[in-house]
Parts: C-alpha cells; sequence; structure tokens
C-alpha cells in the first residue's frame, strides 16, 4: 500500500498558522524541497521553526546508504518528536533520493500539519500495491570497487599529472565487517626555469591493507588488521604493520547516526623496510607499536560536533611518540549566528625514517621527501549571520543559485 498527499491550492493562504520548519542536512536540494513542500514555512534559522528536522546518513552493508530523519518539536509542537528512516542503493539516481526523501519528509510532517488550520486542505489517498519479494542476496553481501582517477594540469612553462587507483572489497552485516583495500598513487611535477634548466619531481605509492570486525554488544567491538605499503616520501621501500584492536562506545551503536563516543586502542608489530639509511643509522627495523584515541561525533539541534584525540608510541623507546588532536564544530548560538571551526594538530616526535643524509632544496620545496618536524597544525574559523526575512519559501532558478 502506498499513501499519496494532494494539498488544496489555497494552502499557500495559510502561511500565518502553518508550522516554520527548519532542515538541516548537508546534501540536500533544497530548492527541490521548497518545491514540493510549499505547505510548510521554510525558517532559515532552527531557533524560529515550529520543526526541527535533522537529515543523518550512514553507509549500509551495500555500500548503500541509511538515511534517517529526526524531527523534533519546537514551541507549539515541544515533545512531539518523531524518526523516520529510508535506504538507498548506490546504484540510485540523486532524483530517486531526494524524491524518496520529500516522500518521508511529507509523511513525517503530518502530525504536525493536523494540528492546524491547513489540516483541510490535505487529501490523503491510498491504493493497493503488490509487496515486493525480497530477492536472494546471490553476493552474499559481498561488494567489490574499483576506482581509476587521473588529474592533468599544466600552463607553458609547468605541468603536473596524478593518477590514483583504488581496489576494495567488503562484507558488512550486523555481527561481522570485514574490509580490503589495495591502491597505487603517482605524482609528478614539472618546471621549467629558464631555456636550460626544468625541475622534476615523482612521488610513488602503494599498498594494501585488510580490517575485521566483530561485534560483542552494543558497545564492545574487536578487530584485526594488516597495512603493507611503499613510499617515496616517506623513505619506506616497504612497511608491514599486524595488530588486533578494541573498541568501546560510551553510547550504543544503534545510536550512531545522532552520537557516539568510541575509545579505541590498538597494539601491533611494525616492520620497516628503509629506503635509505636513517638518522638513526637504520635500514631495517622490527619495532612494536601502540595507539589509543577517542572520538566524539554528536548531531544535535544546538548543532554538530566531531573530534578526535589519538596518541601513539613505539615500546622500544617511548619519546617516539605522537599526539593528534582533530575536530570540526558547528553550533547554532543565537538566533541568526552560527559559529563554524575545523581545526587540526599533531606534536610529532616518531619520523624514525627520515634520510640521514640532507635534503637537497629541489627535495623540500617539491615536497618529495618528507622532513624533520615537531608539530604541523591547521586551523579555520568562521562566522555567519543571518537576518531579514524569517522564511524562505520562493523558489526562483533562473541563472542557478
Amino acid at each position: 500500500m502506498f499513501i499519496s498527499l494532494a494539498f488544496s491550492e489555497d494552502a499557500g493562504d495559510a502561511y500565518a498558522v502553518a508550522p516554520a520548519v527548519y532542515i538541516d542536512c548537508q546534501d540536500c536540494d533544497f530548492q527541490f524541497i521548497k518545491q514540493e513542500i510549499p505547505f510548510v514555512n521554510h525558517a532559515i534559522d532552527r531557533a524560529v521553526a515550529d520543526v526541527y528536522i535533522l537529515v543523518t546518513t550512514r553507509e549500509t552493508a551495500s555500500e548503500g546508504i541509511e538515511h534517517t530523519l529526526t524531527f523534533i518539536g519546537q514551541h507549539k509542537f515541544e515533545g512531539k518528536n518523531d524518526t523516520l528512516c529510508f535506504v538507498s542503493e548506490t546504484q540510485d539516481s540523486e532524483d530517486k533520493i531526494r524524491k524518496a526523501l520529500v516522500q518521508k519528509l511529507k509523511l513525517g510532517l503530518m502530525r504536525y500539519i493536523a494540528k492546524t488550520a491547513i489540516a483541510d486542505d490535505v487529501d490523503i489517498s491510498s491504493a493497493e500495491k503488490t509487496r515486493p519479494k525480497v530477492a536472494p542476496d546471490r553476493w552474499n553481501n559481498w561488494v567489490f570497487s574499483v576506482s581509476i582517477q587521473t588529474y592533468l594540469e599544466g600552463e607553458q612553462l609547468s605541468s603536473y599529472i596524478a593518477t590514483y587507483t583504488t581496489v576494495s572489497v567488503a562484507r558488512i552485516t550486523d555481527q561481522w565487517k570485514l574490509e580490503t583495500s589495495a591502491y597505487y598513487d603517482y605524482d609528478r611535477n614539472r618546471f621549467q626555469i629558464d631555456d636550460t634548466t626544468t625541475i622534476s619531481s615523482v612521488t610513488k605509492d602503494y599498498g594494501a591493507g585488510a580490517f575485521i570486525v566483530k561485534s560483542i554488544n552494543e558497545h564492545w567491538s574487536v578487530a584485526a588488521g594488516y597495512d603493507i605499503y611503499s613510499s617515496t616520501y616517506r623513505n619506506k621501500d616497504i612497511t608491514f604493520f599486524v595488530y588486533p584492536a578494541l573498541e568501546y562506545d560510551i553510547f550504543p551503536y544503534s545510536q550512531s547516526t545522532r552520537r557516539e563516543l568510541r575509545i579505541s586502542y590498538k597494539i601491533g608489530y611494525v616492520y620497516n623496510d628503509y629506503t635509505e639509511e636513517t638518522i638513526y643509522d637504520k635500514i631495517e627495523e622490527k619495532l612494536f607499536h601502540e595507539s589509543i584515541s577517542a572520538t566524539l561525533d554528536m548531531k544535535q539541534p544546538w548543532g554538530s560536533v566531531g573530534t578526535t584525540l589519538a596518541g601513539y608510541n613505539y615500546f622500544h623507546d617511548f619519546s617516539k611518540n605522537r599526539v593528534t588532536l582533530l575536530g570540526d564544530l558547528s553550533l547554532h548560538l543565537i538566533k541568526g549566528f552560527s559559529l563554524d571551526l575545523y581545526g587540526y594538530a599533531s606534536w610529532i616526535h616518531d619520523r624514525i625514517s627520515l634520510p640521514k643524509r640532507d635534503l637537497t632544496p629541489e627535495e623540500i620545496m617539491l615536497k618529495i621527501r618528507q622532513q624533520a618536524t615537531q608539530y604541523d597544525y591547521y586551523m579555520s574559523i568562521g562566522l555567519t549571520y543571518t537576518f531579514g526575512s524569517l522564511y524562505s519559501n520562493i523558489v526562483n532558478p533562473r541563472f542557478g543559485d
């Protein structure tokens, strides 16, 4: 059975009593949403909305997307909350996904519309529809992906070419998660200084890895994996890393679209075969390594936050360590004001693969070889203030957005 909704052409006259709705969605087609849902006031600020709708996503086992729509009543609808979900597949077009999203938005808004004067303008009809049979999965939840990307850029005196190839295989169920992948990355820069001088740089990275996770309960998971790679930039012919891992989520995993606080611990064996002799007079090493991290992800009516604090060290020398902090924060401060922060900082004392010899100016400027440093960082901050009309119901597609 399906339900279709029809609205009177006069519904727009009821905007004075129609609910104000704010949709918090990262990649939604808002122009399409406004065209398809003209019977509410589309608020430009969460604070004035009667209904706040948070749209979150997470990947499914078949690399589809589960869309969760959380309806939160505010002001006159305080305490009236609801949650709806739908799943889109990898082969679904953008049009199919946005239509499914609009359908769920309409269904979720009905309980609020029913409490307003425009409820009498709503016509609900239904028709019988054969229930789809669940087709057997001949792939047994296995998903394969191959990606090849090439970038080419240039002008008369310089050129840049890069290729990036990945192959991945995954199988994800409620109890098990297996992911394996391989990649090859090639970058070349060329600069002509004058008629007789040309500087070129080439970096190559390739590798493979696998990761398997077993669900224990709503809070605990165990895992194991390996990584093997080669990097001209990091002075490594071969690095092989094998490890077990343990994770605890303070919130249940079932709430992951809204909030997560995961604490992970990993310990493993590392074998390094270096291209050149290192600053510690090594051409190869066999070491043990550990890491611990805490990750917080939250999407709430007040905004969203995502941050990770991680520490790494080698057992043979605890002074060879690294601490990394990264995160992003988006806050709806007060009416019309929003604050966006992004930052990354790392305190670095574990670059044991640095070449012993001095780097050439070309290797430094073109980033052909990794350099010694005790830290690196990045930060951005943005403040937005929006004022004027509280609603944005009009759609005008001329000359684009």
